[in-house]
């Protein structure tokens, strides 16, 4: 890499501190700490769930890998609908379906008539409507804030997701429960309605869209935006190396319920004791995220982040302590959040604003290729050689990510 692609690609140290809350940042920041709330209460208790229906690690990662699938089918086609439609009034209709398919699946649980395929087919539909929003969201933000402060205002809406997920989220849980196996579905629900209320009352102009020219197609959207995502050495680059990561994450996280309350014997209560470390790591590394890019760059943060990352996934994988997993899903947490953080800055910095619905589709959707595929390979090693297994199998794809993104700085 050249000193001149470096410094394109490095564009951290003029971030704005504190962007501005007013301009609607302030609700969408609101809109989507709430609905990561939710979601977290439903993420969590899910995996509770299909083991209580199934002891079969196959079945579980299977719930897991239907989530992700929708990527593959329908990410490309939702980033070239977020770049025609009003990005605003796309995200709030979406909650609102969303909302209702959760609000009749807690009636369902509360009935006890939810099944292994019951779940797999609301994780499917939860993430057809999750790749409209998303990248809704990505192409929305540059609307609300300025370029400047890009980096910064990403930083505050994935601490703010993670403290309302991981910390505030994960521990509340297993009280939920408690009152009823339906409650934390139906709190989802109701998060949902919230955060389209905020969403709908935004009044913000988005990116100015020249008439369409006659026989453009969606088809025709979509090659424009992975053609734009491939010249770019550095989003190519970063993309190649998300994707491993994303196998290895999807193996990890399929069987991490399993890997607590089996491998280590934690009981549910360990459980939720992992997710909220991984919580709490993610709040610490949103404050680090923008300190670091400044000091050495946000590729070289990304390279940073996922090489502490390596060593956390071999120890969870090694030592058979609960205390040692809780101390590397901090780290883990922490290191995540500012692989994210500058991962969506970049792309976000480095993409037209008419096309940046269409590469931020095509970039998760190339990102999640493999994530189908790693949460069965981690029901799988699981199965086959033990509930640790899947955490090494992560720390070597983490590794190979970190390997092919030398390229990118040196």
């Amino acid at each position: 890499m050249t000193t001149s692609e470096a410094a394109a690609a490095e564009p951290a140290a003029t971030d704005v501190r504190a962007p501005a809350w007013g301009g609607g940042f302030g609700r969408l920041w609101t809109a989507a700490v709430v609905s990561k709330f939710g979601d977290s209460l439903r993420t969590a208790a899910m995996p509770l769930l299909a083991a209580s229906l199934t002891s079969d690690p196959v079945l579980v990662a299977l719930v897991t890998a239907c989530g992700y699938l929708p990527w593959l089918l329908f990410g490309l086609l939702g980033g070239a609908v977020a770049d025609r439609v009003d990005q605003r009034r796309a995200m709030w209709a979406v909650d609102l379906v969303r909302a209702a398919l959760m609000a009749a699946f807690a009636v369902t649980v509360a009935l006890g008539h939810a099944s292994t395929a019951l779940l797999i087919a609301l994780a499917f539909a939860l993430t057809t409507l999750q790749t409209l929003f998303d990248n809704a969201a990505t192409a929305l933000l540059p609307s609300l804030v300025p370029k400047a402060a890009l980096g910064s205002a990403n930083a505050r809406l994935l601490t703010g997701q993670q403290i309302a997920g991981g910390f505030l989220a994960a521990p509340l849980v297993p009280v939920l429960l408690l009152a009823g196996a339906a409650v934390p579905y139906a709190a989802d629900a109701a998060t949902y309605v919230l955060g389209a209320v905020l969403i709908a009352s935004l009044r913000v102009t988005g990116p100015e869209r020249p008439p369409r020219p006659a026989g453009r197609t969606l088809r025709g959207d979509i090659a424009q935006g992975l053609r734009a995502l491939w010249r770019d050495r550095v989003l190519r680059g970063l993309c190649v190396a998300t994707t491993l990561c994303n196998i290895g994450m999807a193996a990890l996280i399929a069987t991490l319920v399993l890997h607590v309350t089996g491998w280590l014997d934690g009981g549910q209560g360990g459980y939720a004791a992992v997710l909220t470390a991984y919580g709490v790591g993610s709040v610490a590394g949103g404050l680090l995220a923008g300190r670091l890019s400044r000091r050495i760059g946000r590729v070289r943060s990304v390279f940073a982040a996922g090489a502490v990352q390596v060593g956390c996934l071999a120890a969870m994988g090694l030592v058979r302590e609960l205390w040692v997993t809780i101390v590397a899903m901090v780290l883990f947490g922490l290191m995540g959040l500012v692989w994210n953080t500058n991962q969506v800055t970049l792309m976000q910095e480095r993409s037209p604003e008419a096309l940046l619905g269409r590469i931020g589709s095509a970039f998760r959707t190339l990102a999640v290729a493999g994530a189908p595929l790693g949460a069965l390979l981690g029901g799988a090693a699981a199965a086959a050689w033990g509930l640790n297994a899947p955490a090494l199998l992560a720390a070597a794809l983490f590794a190979a990510a970190i390997a092919s993104l030398a390229a990118l700085i040196n």
